[in-house]
């Protein structure tokens, strides 16, 4: 049972298909799993295992006569509890969705179980996505694996705890302000946003009246213990759904080799005007210097010519428009066609500045966050960051930039701080380009180093 729960999905799927396990042994083994940690993580928040059971039969039964349902075929998961799930409860972490359960999939559950997937369960998230820890009065507070008083990060806290903790082989996150990127940071594992419309929204955060509030710098996107693992679920995940009229009808192009010697990395240790802890940057720099014997060049670029601080702001304020609220240390006011169009303007202003960026060189190296997971405390409390208090808003700084932008950005772990936590790079590529940034995470990830499990997991 060891083996199988640390196992990376495509192992595991290989081990399915060639007989060495059953699926229905790999179900058994992640409910195991959960049942023994589960009550200190809260990671996991809702399970059907007689469900998950049944499939798990149906698989083994399929198998022996010679049927391949798909690239996952008897593999459990579990998803993110804001991607709608038929038959399975799907409540956002808000109250008045708690006893919620859809009438059918979105397309990443739909997708994830025609590859052959078998659902297990949903992980927790706070209340609408809305924080950088998870915690919500339906289900409580997530912890974090390295460290039970930390957090998981957030809002795919539940989703980065359960991987981390081996209670499943992989997840699908949601991204609207790093909402990947700070859990796998501060987990410990691998996450992936993708540029912006790749994956459709349809069927997130379901049970909502009216039209959908998000349209634009919201993306969904793999989470796993390995960048194999990211590219095969970014394939299976990807492409129009016929209801999504913005994601474009674009095949996923294979990941190509790459080798390092052939890359040109920028680096960037933190961005102009945001905190970063002397660890993260000592990471960043320390794994500059192991990269630039390896490399075509590895420098530590001059930015594109925009205002970081400015963007953040705007990006606030864009998310402020679509869904209404109205964001830290920000004023409620109308939002007019002419103000709308004019902050669009603004976007694609910077849009086009680091598209400029990544003519010059392959991707960007810098941190995912300014601090790694932080002690639980009230959202909006002041932050440490090397013994200073910063404002807690900052923590996806490093991420929202490319919310922003709509630019693919990758996670990987790399480092422990002196605390034993978690310590991730995030890189950055030219957007529509995730098989190649896919590409260049796996040929950086033989130098940062492989998924570390947590001690007593």
């Amino acid at each position: 049972m060891d083996t199988i729960i640390f196992s990376s999905t495509t192992e595991l799927a290989a081990a399915i298909r060639s007989g060495r396990v059953s699926a229905t042994e790999v179900l058994q083994a992640h409910l195991a799993q959960i049942e023994a940690h589960n009550s200190m993580l809260n990671a996991v928040i809702t399970l059907d295992a007689e469900r998950a059971y049944e499939r798990a039969r149906a698989a083994d039964a399929a198998l022996a006569r010679g049927q391949l349902w798909g690239p996952l075929h008897g593999v459990p998961f579990t998803l993110k509890d804001a991607h709608a799930t038929a038959g399975m409860r799907t409540t956002t972490g808000f109250p008045p969705l708690a006893d919620y359960v859809p009438d059918s999939d979105s397309p990443v559950a739909a997708r994830l179980k025609k590859a052959g997937g078998i659902l297990m369960g949903k992980t927790n998230v706070p209340v609408m996505l809305s924080d950088y820890q998870t915690s919500n009065s339906i289900f409580g507070q997530t912890n974090n694996p390295w460290n039970s008083e930390r957090t998981s990060g957030g809002s795919s806290g539940g989703a980065a705890a359960a991987l981390a903790g081996g209670m499943t082989p992989f997840e699908i996150g949601t991204d609207l302000s790093a909402s990947i990127r700070i859990p796998a940071h501060f987990c410990g594992i691998f996450g992936m946003k993708p540029t912006e419309q790749r994956v459709p929204l349809t069927g997130l955060i379901p049970g909502l009246p009216g039209p959908r509030p998000i349209r634009i710098m919201s993306c969904i996107g793999p989470m796993a213990r390995t960048s194999e693992d990211l590219a095969l679920l970014y394939s299976i995940i990807a492409g129009p759904d016929g209801q999504d009229t913005e994601v474009a009808p674009v095949p996923v192009d294979e990941v190509p080799q790459l080798a390092l010697k052939n890359l040109r990395i920028a680096i960037a240790p933190t961005f102009p005007g945001i905190p970063v802890a002397a660890e993260i940057r000592a990471a960043i720099e320390g794994l500059a210097k192991q990269l630039a014997p390896l490399c075509a060049a590895v420098e530590e670029a001059k930015l594109p010519p925009v205002d970081i601080n400015q963007d953040l702001a705007r990006a606030g304020a864009l998310i402020s428009m679509m869904t209404g609220a109205v964001q830290p240390g920000e004023q409620e006011h109308p939002t007019t066609l002419a103000q709308y169009l004019e902050a669009l303007h603004m976007r694609d202003q910077s849009i086009l500045a680091w598209e400029q960026f990544f003519d010059k060189w392959d991707m960007l190296l810098c941190p995912p966050s300014m601090v790694t997971a932080f002690p639980h405390c009230q959202p909006g409390s002041p932050l440490q960051v090397d013994g200073q208090d910063v404002n807690y808003y900052m923590t996806a700084a490093h991420g929202t930039v490319f919310n922003y932008t709509g630019h693919p950005a990758i996670i990987l772990p790399y480092q422990r701080s002196h605390e034993g936590l978690p310590i991730g790079i995030q890189i950055v590529g030219k957007r529509w380009s995730e098989s190649r940034l896919l590409a260049m995470a796996q040929a950086l990830a033989e130098v940062t180093g492989a998924f570390q499990r947590p001690a007593g997991y």
